[in-house]
């Protein structure tokens, strides 16, 4: 329901600004460009999606090995420690424990279409053990912040789209969009963890928020240490290597379980095609409403003026241009995807604002529809504070993202 007056918003908005141009200015070409720009955004859109089938089909056929191989299973092993604590009032040995430790896997590898069946069973499993039916317990609060802090090791749709729009290196935003997620989680998950009284000090949770805190720290420091040149020479090469890593290792996790591993990035390419095809009126109708909106005006005065109010603080304004988009994220992943692509065929994919996006888009879940959407299928009503942890995760994840893109790309 958000996102319908979003974009109805985006097109009464243009409108209005362009009947005071026409009015104040007499230019009485405005209405005309506005008319090329949404055609122009229409075809842009269906050639995005359709150059999106070949990346998307390759990764998604990758992700599918991975998926058959046992690797969300092995993450979810992996994770059981850290995730036993997090959800005390789980009891032990409950099947609710297996599907959010699968939910979270697959959300960390993006397998959207694995996880989100998993999340909602996870969800009917914790309201089987909820005692109170319309509001959300703790293990469901700390199950939903996790989910929209947006947790991911491998950001496979930035870096499609990102290689759809021209990128010199779409996997350069790969350890950059790894520190900004990894601070929303941690962020959103210690905020959780003080509201529930969940011990803050056990040694498995101390050891695993340490190990994050301190890769972070320590790509900090090297960012801060050498030349941004060598930054980011660096940093594409490890990404590029761990990228080839996960490739290989699923390949021989699928060899390993004695699954047709041809077969399997088959079948995964096939949903990666599905998949790209689906997009096209989401992404056509985002486009357009994107463009006619910036055609009229509205996004110049909107950042102008963000701009002016920055600088009158004093601040950098350079990540003004990409701000647009996180503000949509949390109200509608579609709506800051278009966003997100604006900026990129804008400003350029390898600009500081077309990078700076990405990380806005990459850094959390969106917010609301995942609240909606797991909460709506289990008829919670009251969500306690669930909303605002998550926004706070959103907020971390916007600053962590302009310091970053800062660090590396500045």
């Amino acid at each position: 329901m958000a996102l319908n007056y979003i974009w109805v918003a985006f097109f009464l908005i243009a409108f209005v600004i362009g009947v005071c141009k026409m009015i104040f200015t007499g230019d009485m070409g405005v209405f005309t460009e506005m008319m090329d720009a949404t055609f122009g955004a229409a075809k842009n859109g269906f050639e995005i999606s359709l150059g999106l089938t070949g990346v998307l089909s390759l990764w998604l056929g990758f992700m599918k090995i991975g998926e058959r191989g046992g690797v969300v299973d092995a993450l979810a092993r992996g994770a059981a420690p850290v995730f036993t604590r997090l959800f005390p009032d789980i009891p032990k040995g409950h099947p609710a424990t297996g599907s959010i430790f699968m939910n979270m896997a697959a959300n960390m590898l993006n397998l959207d279409n694995a996880a989100t069946p998993m999340g909602l069973k996870a969800m009917q499993q914790l309201q089987e053990l909820n005692p109170k039916k319309d509001i959300a317990s703790n293990p469901m609060i700390m199950f939903l912040v996790l989910n929209a802090s947006g947790l991911t090791i491998i950001p496979v749709t930035i870096m499609v789209y990102r290689a759809q729009m021209g990128a010199a290196n779409p996997a350069d935003v790969f350890v950059p969009l790894m520190i900004t997620t990894s601070v929303a989680t941690l962020v959103a998950t210690v905020f959780v963890c003080l509201k529930q009284r969940i011990k803050l000090l056990d040694k498995v949770l101390l050891g695993f928020f340490g190990a994050i805190i301190a890769l972070i720290a320590f790509v900090v420091w090297c960012v801060q240490t050498f030349p941004q040149e060598t930054v980011s020479l660096y940093s594409s090469m490890i990404a590029n290597f761990l990228l080839i890593s996960v490739i290989i290792s699923f390949m021989v996790a699928g060899l390993r379980k004695k699954i047709n591993v041809y077969d399997a990035f088959i079948d995964g390419a096939k949903e990666g095609f599905k998949t790209a095809v689906m997009i096209i009126p989401y992404l056509i109708a985002m486009l357009v409403g994107v463009a006619l909106f910036r055609t009229s005006g509205a996004m110049d005065f909107l950042t102008d003026g963000l701009a002016s109010i920055v600088s009158v603080c004093g601040l950098p304004t350079n990540w003004v241009d990409a701000f647009p988009t996180a503000l949509m994220k949390p109200l509608s992943g579609s709506g800051s995807r278009g966003m997100m692509l604006d900026a990129m065929q804008t400003f350029g994919a390898d600009s500081f604002t077309g990078r700076l996006a990405s990380l806005f888009q990459g850094s959390t879940d969106t917010t609301f529809y995942v609240v909606a959407v797991y909460y709506g299928a289990v008829h919670i009503k009251n969500t306690r504070y669930t909303i605002g942890a998550a926004l706070l995760a959103d907020l971390a994840g916007v600053i962590t993202a302009i310091v970053v893109c800062n660090l590396f790309f500045g």
